[in-house]
């Protein structure tokens, strides 16, 4: 059965009086930026020339360090980002150092500051995701510091917590899970990808209450190196699967919704996660590029590839020098997601933290 349990990275704070300060907290923030002029970020200016990736119908603009990232707020990798039926953007980072901060950052479309909340991940933020439960919006948040996955409402306010699973037998302790991200079930249900423990994935049905477990460490069908991100592909004429970014296997795995393997999708270089908007597919890739599918799976176009480039950031050492980074290239894609106007959203495995919008400009 799902542990449920208070959080312990509260300290001394009860779960009801973190809910009060973040409601408060989001509602100040809320009528500061009601009030306020539009928000331009320094390279959105008149005059500016902002790089383009991509072709065609599928060309975007792009527009590096989005948002106007508070002064309480000191990025550390960015990990995760996803998009409320408001259009408000959050941003996951891991947060560093002793005193507890904040992990989820909340922007209007124009990139002004709404609220924040998270210190419960502290240390550990990493996925992010959010889905409607009868008519209320929650979020799904892996703490990959504390080897938990966490559900909140959209203020910060926290719902319940689950450790790993016992029923399936696979683990002797808390320290080989660690969970990276969750996909939605249509039945109500969640999958969450132990993609920095051992491997697995778990299925849960609706109430939080443990299913099934598969996976496990390997590359033979079926089995799985670092399930990073994870992803219901219900797209128009396919059968709903799990779609899971393999990482350390260079490879997209699909399974049925009860965990049997279908297929892979290769044409990707080191995968991190996963999201749809109509028929088509977006894949962050880790190795500086963002990649889209059609409805069968055929690349449209990798955004940003460059061999010469790509083979610079394998090396993982550019993630930590602003100064070697390229206008127009990605470093280290962990996620990314569609807003409802077609633009796409990146976060990046970058230290300091690293947000690019991708304005659709055709």
């Amino acid at each position: 059965m799902a542990e449920h349990k208070p959080s312990a990275a509260a300290g001394n704070l009860s779960a009801q009086q973190i809910s009060r300060r973040a409601v408060v907290k989001g509602l100040a923030a809320s009528m500061a930026w009601a009030g306020a002029a539009p928000f331009v970020h320094a390279s959105d200016k008149a005059g500016s020339s902002l790089p383009l990736v991509g072709s065609g119908e599928h060309t975007y603009e792009c527009h590096h360090d989005w948002g106007d990232v508070p002064a309480h707020i000191r990025y550390s990798e960015t990990h995760g980002v996803t998009i409320d039926d408001d259009g408000l953007i959050y941003i996951k980072h891991r947060s560093s150092g002793d005193e507890p901060m904040d992990t989820v950052v909340v922007f209007d479309p124009d990139g002004r500051f709404v609220r924040s909340f998270g210190k419960e991940c502290h240390g550990g933020g990493h996925g992010i995701d959010i889905r409607s439960e009868g008519g209320e919006q929650f979020l799904y948040l892996s703490d990959i510091h504390n080897r938990r996955v966490l559900k909140a409402d959209k203020l910060g306010e926290m719902v319940w917590e689950i450790s790993y699973p016992q029923e399936p037998g696979v683990y002797e302790s808390v320290e080989q899970y660690r969970p990276t991200n969750v996909a939605f079930a249509p039945d109500g249900g969640f999958y969450v990808g132990d993609g920095y423990g051992s491997h697995y994935v778990h299925q849960y049905d609706k109430d939080a209450k443990w299913i099934r477990t598969w996976g496990g460490e390997g590359s033979e069908p079926g089995k799985m190196k670092t399930p990073h991100g994870l992803w219901l592909d219900d797209r128009p004429g396919r059968e709903p699967a799990l779609i899971v970014a393999d990482r350390a296997n260079f490879r997209m795995q699909y399974f049925t919704l009860d965990g049997q393997h279908v297929s892979f999708l290769e044409d990707v270089l080191f995968p991190a996660d996963v999201d749809i908007r109509g028929d088509v597919l977006l894949v962050p890739d880790l190795h500086a590029r963002v990649s889209l599918f059609d409805a069968d799976n055929k690349p449209i176009v990798h955004l940003g590839d460059d061999p010469e480039w790509t083979a610079e950031v394998k090396k993982f050492e550019i993630r930590k020098d602003r100064s070697l980074f390229r206008p127009g290239r990605f470093v280290h894609p962990h996620d990314a997601c569609f807003d409802a106007d077609g633009n796409i959203f990146v976060v990046e495995w970058v230290a300091p933290g690293r947000v690019t919008k991708l304005r659709k400009v055709s």
